[in-house]
């Protein structure tokens, strides 16, 4: 199944390793560290502001829509995988 995270773009929800919002990316130096070793991954959304971070296997992505929102939705997607 697949997570809509906004930007009309959608990550298969087995692929997701974590979701992070704005503010623990923000206060975190490590995060700041990995996603400057790894900005050849980040696929660039059309909107600027951005409300949390998407990690995959392949990419990063920056969503506008709120963690606890995408985290419902790949909750509910894995659910009804099983």
């Amino acid at each position: 199944m697949y997570v809509h995270i906004g930007e009309n773009i959608l990550v298969r929800t087995f692929d997701i390793i974590t979701i992070l919002d704005k503010q623990t990316m923000a206060s975190s130096d490590i995060t700041n560290e990995f996603l400057e070793t790894n900005k050849k991954t980040i696929v660039h959304t059309e909107n600027v502001s951005y409300k949390s971070i998407v990690i995959t296997k392949d990419a990063i992505y920056f969503s506008p829509i709120a963690s606890n929102t995408l985290k419902k939705r790949s909750n509910k997607l894995m659910v009804q995988e099983y």
